[in-house]
């Protein structure tokens, strides 16, 4: 029996998602301890409950993602395709909508003191890559296998996700792997799973083994105690988060309509530049527009947008997302993983954990900021850039602000390394096909 879930009824599912993630993180203080997003925990065992009743036989469950509605669409789509209808995903409208209050958060201020460290994290993460296909390949030919799995399981899918993998599947086949498309959505959906498992704990213990100065405090104090984490979640929760925001009145009603236009604009935006051939993410656009109009307002002397307000809208949208997207991954893609396949793909994650904790920590200024960029790479070196944000979320709201790694993190990993990414993928398929 072959059951559907309505991409609906997924939406409908959002709260009680980040509500068992609450629970979840207050009945087993460890996740609460190592920074593991609440989204992502309750996302996650949603995914389990629908895993274990497809393996279990007694239904097959289908989660639908893409919908058609008009009013649904209209805010993320351009009119000249909108007209036609065309399938979005559900969670898109959330995705555009959190990197927009990045944009929106983003005063000429912040920009500025992440100038240079912007090209440095680049270089860095850039480097990253490189070094996943050259262990992917070594380990595939230790292994017998073809050296284009190590690719698949190295660029491909850890720092490129699902979007990289879908779009160099007919080239991988061409290449002789056939089952490239299968494989890559398996190896994404890994990494995806632990790019939001690993990325919390590994900053967490730069903070506590270094003894970081964070702008909370001590980090041995927020690092202890269990009662207080648990405080921490059933005050600073989701419904919390939800009337702080919608408390401020006007102020709500204003944020959210400049917030429609930056979605609106950014659309059009990403739209145009694909038109001219550019490979530039949908979300990028929105983050742009958001910047472009925050910076005119300041500098017009019209201060309408309120930083602590972005950033809590930003937060909620960010939540939202993850439910969805977490709640929909089909878990029975890594039970098909092969050996050899998941060999690979847990030595990338080992690999990620030590680059880094050594590495990027290191360069990046052995501080707090550079544990949360080392939590970012975790997130969007094995997944996606919403993993790398929603690991930063979770420390920016136990540990304090870290200003430069959230306007630098989503400049770098939702585009800039996706054109060396790419570089380097197709290098490696030249000289190993």
């Amino acid at each position: 029996m072959t059951l559907e879930v309505n991409p609906w009824l997924l939406l409908l599912l959002v709260v009680p998602v980040l509500l068992t993630g609450e629970l979840l993180e207050r009945r087993v203080p460890f996740l609460s301890r190592v920074n593991i997003p609440s989204p992502v925990v309750g996302g996650l065992f949603f995914a389990a409950i629908v895993f274990a009743i497809n393996l279990s036989g007694l239904a097959h469950i289908v989660v639908q993602m893409k919908v058609a509605t008009g009013w649904w669409t209209w805010l993320v789509t351009p009119e000249i395709e909108w007209s036609e209808r065309p399938l979005k995903g559900i969670s898109l409208p959330f995705l555009l909508g959190f990197f927009g209050c990045i944009g929106l958060d983003a005063t000429w201020m912040k920009v500025r003191q992440g100038s240079y460290q912007l090209f440095l994290f680049w270089m860095i993460v850039t480097v990253f890559a490189v070094c996943q296909n050259f262990l992917g390949v070594f380990l595939a030919k230790l292994l017998s296998e073809s050296p284009i799995l190590g690719i698949i399981c190295g660029g491909v899918t850890m720092t490129g996700g699902h979007g990289t993998a879908l779009g160099f599947a007919k080239t991988l086949e061409q290449a002789g792997f056939p089952a490239a498309a299968t494989v890559g959505a398996a190896a994404a959906t890994f990494g995806l799973v632990f790019a939001s498992l690993t990325g919390g704990p590994v900053a967490t213990r730069l903070i506590q083994k270094y003894r970081l100065d964070t702008p909370s405090g001590d980090p041995e104090e927020s690092c202890s105690g269990t009662a207080a984490l648990s405080e921490a979640v059933t005050n600073k929760g989701f419904l919390w988060q939800l009337r702080q925001f919608f408390s401020q009145g006007f102020a709500t009603i204003v944020h959210l309509f400049v917030l429609a236009v930056v979605i609106k604009l950014g659309s059009w935006f990403s739209y145009f530049l694909q038109q001219q051939g550019l490979v530039f993410p949908a979300a990028m656009g929105a983050m742009i527009v958001g910047l472009t109009i925050r910076n005119a307002l300041d500098l017009s002397g019209w201060k309408v947008i309120q930083s602590d307000l972005v950033s809590l809208l930003g937060s909620l949208i960010l939540a939202i997302f993850l439910a969805i997207e977490l709640t929909s991954l089909n878990l029975l893609d890594l039970v098909s993983t092969a050996a050899p396949m998941l060999v690979i793909l847990l030595a990338q994650v080992v690999f990620a954990v030590l680059f880094t904790s050594i590495v990027v920590f290191r360069f990046m200024g052995r501080d707090y900021e550079a544990a949360v960029f080392a939590s970012a790479l975790c997130g969007f070196g094995l997944g996606s850039t919403s993993s790398a944000m929603a690991n930063m979320d979770t420390l920016v709201r136990r540990f304090g602000p870290a200003p430069r790694a959230l306007i630098i993190v989503p400049a770098v990993g939702g585009l800039l390394v996706d054109f060396t990414n790419t570089i380097s993928i197709t290098s490696f398929l030249n000289v190993f096909q």
